[in-house]
């Protein structure tokens, strides 16, 4: 067969149809509406979305003011002892005796502990025996001057009368002038020797060791056959101390103040202290002094206050907080504060302060008069009630009537 007389292919047949391009384009344009309405209708539930969400605020609940002085400032310290003593020995030795427990009470020079005084009562014996010996020679020097006299007068009558010569008078002289002064430094001698012998009985006493006022043994810190000494021997095998002693009666309130309000405390203002361990129980105290130095590094002054009573509740290096109390109200103004409310509540729009309250989780805005400040609390002369539950933090451009969320 020749080439000629191949069959060609049918090009036609490549041909679209036309109805089938104009339902494709159809197809494409709808497809591109139906984005651009989904895209819209997302937007569109995005913004009611947003603005139907609810701010949301932090509240706080209008206190009763409590009648009386106002509180000025609060701060927290501890209950310290003025008189604390860790009770140890003068010397270095090795305990014999402990008398005491933890917690026991103690009067003053009471026997705490004792050491061993093997040694230095030996020496306090050498002393005495020593004192002896020497008090014993004065007798036998008396006994002695007494007879040099006797020969003394006797020379001087027979030289009186020509019989001895005057060197025999001057050794007789001589004779008992010696004597005198054996004797009167020999007195010396015993009294060096009293002098040893108080000091060795000083080392004896200072083998026993006694409270040194009134009041608790709060630690026990040495136990029998243990050695103790005034300095550390180093390598932590020798006590110290035998006992911390705590005279309860001394108990007082030591607080930091920031410098910044120490204007605001003087000695003898009035003072309210509430026990960490006792957070229901108001202590009526009051400031004793006010220590005149800063700390650089904490910008504090140290402030004591002291208990109006004391109680056995009251207990060394517990926590405590104390609020400054400030003058008596003028009670003849009359005027006493509706409620008492945290400063951060407070909002000031076109120079009045206003607040806004929260009543079934919606705002209302209301108008108040303030009056003075109490720590970190306002007193609120008017416009509010005890028992009102005010917004304290929040978003700043609320307004009246928007619906809120609580924070939990």
């Amino acid at each position: 067969m020749s080439t000629s007389s191949q069959a060609k292919p049918d090009l036609s047949t490549l041909r679209i149809d036309k109805t089938q391009r104009t339902a494709e384009k159809g197809g494409k344009r709808w497809g591109i509406v139906a984005a651009i309405v989904l895209v819209v209708a997302l937007i569109a539930g995005a913004a009611l979305a947003f603005r139907d969400q609810k701010p949301v605020v932090e509240v706080a609940v209008a206190q009763k003011a409590a009648t009386g002085r106002p509180a000025l400032l609060n701060a927290s310290g501890y209950v310290t002892p003025r008189r604390r003593a860790t009770v140890a020995a003068k010397i270095t030795g090795r305990v014999t005796g402990v008398f005491f427990d933890e917690g026991m009470h103690v009067k003053q020079g009471q026997i705490l502990a004792t050491l061993d005084d093997s040694d230095v009562k030996r020496a306090l014996e050498s002393a005495v025996a020593d004192r002896n010996s020497t008090r014993a020679q004065i007798a036998d020097l008396e006994v002695q001057l007494k007879n040099a006299e006797i020969e003394k007068h006797r020379a001087e009558a027979l030289q009186t009368a020509g019989v001895q010569s005057q060197e025999v008078l001057d050794n007789a002289s001589t004779t008992v002038d010696s004597l005198k002064a054996r004797i009167a430094l020999t007195k010396v001698q015993v009294a060096g020797s009293e002098a040893r012998i108080a000091e060795a009985q000083q080392a004896v006493d200072n083998c026993v060791i006694r409270a040194p006022f009134d009041g608790i043994a709060v630690s026990k810190d040495a136990q029998v056959g243990e050695m103790i000494s005034p300095i550390s021997a180093g390598g932590g095998f020798t006590r110290t101390g035998v006992s911390t002693i705590v005279d309860m009666n001394s108990n007082e309130i030591e607080v930091d103040v920031n410098e910044a309000y120490i204007s605001r405390v003087e000695p003898g203002q009035p003072v309210t202290a509430v026990l960490d361990a006792y957070p229901d129980w108001q202590i009526p105290s009051k400031v004793r002094t006010v220590i005149p130095t800063a700390d650089r590094q904490k910008a504090t002054v140290k402030v004591r206050i002291s208990f109006l009573k004391l109680d056995p509740r009251i207990l060394p290096d517990m926590g405590i907080k104390v609020t400054f109390l400030g003058s008596e109200p003028d009670k003849a103004t009359g005027a006493a504060p509706a409620a008492l409310i945290p400063s951060g509540a407070l909002r000031e729009e076109s120079g009045h302060k206003i607040v806004f309250l929260v009543k079934d989780n919606q705002l209302e805005r209301r108008a108040v008069t303030v009056g003075n400040t109490r720590g970190s609390d306002a007193e609120i002369m008017a416009g509010l009630m005890a028992g009102d539950t005010v917004v304290v933090k929040g978003p700043t451009d609320l307004h009246d009537g928007e619906a809120i969320q609580i924070k939990k």
